[in-house]
């Protein structure tokens, strides 16, 4: 695993550090989750995009609802 060093207000660090320890976790741990979401956006995307591809047309979804029905309670 390679170091990367990075630069953030002292408070703002104090703060993520806290709520990661809240979660149980730690403030890397958390870098290193939101480092992978952020690289591979795309890829869930486009997996998102493939499974709605398959999908329409082979659900039914029943009658079309008019506005009074929609706004039944």
């Amino acid at each position: 695993m390679k170091n990367i060093t990075l630069s953030a207000d002292e408070s703002l660090i104090e703060a993520a550090r806290a709520k990661a320890r809240a979660e149980q976790t730690t403030l890397n741990e958390q870098f290193r989750r939101w480092l992978a979401a952020y690289a591979h956006a795309n890829e869930r995307m486009d997996r998102y995009d493939a499974v709605m591809a398959d999908l329409r047309g082979r659900l039914k979804v029943g009658r079309k609802l008019g506005r009074e029905s929609m706004n039944e309670r």
